[in-house]
């Protein structure tokens, strides 16, 4: 679900929204996730179905361990989850809402548009850090929010309706599109 500021229906006394909520999937999350949780079969198959032996005992424990790492770890970032306030920005990932980050917009300086982030420009899925880069939540390829800190770093997260999450944070913030904070007295 996506509110939109500023765009509510004609005539109706409705004030604009002071929350912007998006969220991004990735399918073929489910796919490794189920991967996953072969290895984890499989590893429970083995405990319970051999003799005992040293051999047996690192493969079973390597099978539960890929499994649950994969099957947890994929599961972490099936989804994403935005929300922008009048205070905050805030990204939760999963369905345990874990990894969470919350960025006060005091300080962000400046919200851009990125019309195409992949997982290759970082390294992968998940929640990512580069130096030269910054740090990145990308749960699937395509359109996603880049934030400027205060601290000369970025954040940028693939969302659902970047564009509008991008004017509704330079709303908040009194930005214009270049990032600059507008004049009032004009």
């Amino acid at each position: 679900m996506t509110d939109h500021p500023g765009r509510t229906r004609h005539g109706s006394s409705q004030a604009p929204s002071t929350v912007w909520t998006g969220r991004a999937t990735n399918r073929f999350q489910w796919l490794l996730a189920a991967a996953g949780a072969g290895c984890l079969a499989l590893g429970i198959e083995l405990a319970v179905d051999a003799a005992w032996s040293l051999a047996l005992i690192v493969s079973v424990i390597g099978c539960v361990a890929a499994g649950l790492l994969i099957l947890f770890g994929t599961l972490a970032f099936v989804h994403v989850a935005v929300k922008v306030d009048g205070d905050a920005l805030e990204v939760r990932c999963g369905h345990a809402g874990l990894p969470r980050r919350r960025i006060l917009l005091t300080h962000v300086v400046g919200a851009e548009f990125a019309p195409k982030v992949t997982p290759r420009q970082w390294g992968g899925w998940g929640y990512r850090w580069r130096p030269e880069k910054g740090t990145a939540v990308v749960v699937r390829r395509g359109e996603g929010l880049v934030l400027r800190l205060g601290d000369g770093r970025t954040f940028t997260v693939t969302v659902d309706d970047a564009e509008a999450a991008v004017r509704f944070i330079r709303d908040r913030l009194h930005l214009t599109a270049t990032g600059k904070a507008g004049s009032s007295g004009n």
